[in-house]
């Protein structure tokens, strides 16, 4: 997962990407409302959600969300801001922001602000994803291989449908326990193996296939 991070204060923003980075994210640092809004263009890198400080300089993160919105760009935002008053919480909202989070913030609840927004932008970009005879519709929670529908439970279906997303490239174990148990396994206990052993018993074994590799030390990769 990508993040764009646009933060002026230099320490939060260090601490900021620190954290994400620990929880699998992957983060890019700006510094102020212009260079956020060049980076977030729709002909640039593609992000999963973009974390804007509203005071930034240049451009404040309001206008910036504004523009962007303004051009078509879709990618969920996150606005931070000691600005906490009823009116300044509508004005970014009605700027095109999807959450709103004031300052001084618990970093746990920022997290999970993300991940929040991140799984409500991939189900709905996303509805259903094909790779090969495999499909996976996040909106009826149904897996099909060919004709032949595949029963899952709730959090295999969820660990499916995030490697689905994300196919042809390695998602981290972090990534999985961030998405699917917003991240309160430890992740040394062995609970994702398991997970994983389970669908591939039902989406690969009795087809004489294998979707699902694992990348040693980085993760897991659904094949396309």
């Amino acid at each position: 997962m990508r993040v764009l991070l646009a933060e002026d204060d230099l320490r939060l923003a260090a601490l900021l990407e620190q954290s994400l980075a620990e929880a699998g994210w992957d983060v890019e640092v700006v510094h102020d409302g212009r260079s956020a809004y060049g980076r977030a263009l729709p002909d640039g890198l593609p992000y999963d959600v973009l974390l804007l400080d509203w005071m930034l300089p240049e451009l404040d993160g309001v206008t910036v969300c504004r523009r962007l919105r303004d051009l078509g760009v879709t990618t969920p935002v996150l606005m931070l801001t000691a600005r906490s008053a009823v009116p300044d919480r509508i004005q970014g909202l009605d700027a095109g922001a999807d959450d709103y989070l004031a300052k001084p913030f618990d970093l746990d609840e920022l997290l999970a602000r993300l991940r929040a927004l991140h799984r409500r932008s991939s189900y709905d970009l996303l509805e259903v994803v094909v790779v090969g005879d495999l499909v996976v519709d996040a909106a009826a929670r149904r897996v099909m291989r060919g004709e032949t529908e595949i029963d899952l439970s709730t959090r295999e279906f969820d660990i499916l449908h995030l490697l689905a997303v994300n196919s042809g490239r390695v998602v981290s174990r972090y990534t999985i326990l961030d998405e699917v148990w917003d991240g309160e396994t430890d992740l040394r206990s062995n609970v994702i193996d398991v997970y994983l052993a389970s669908i591939r018993s039902k989406i690969d074994r009795p087809f004489g296939t294998s979707t699902i590799t694992t990348v040693r030390g980085a993760g897991y990769r659904l094949e396309r």
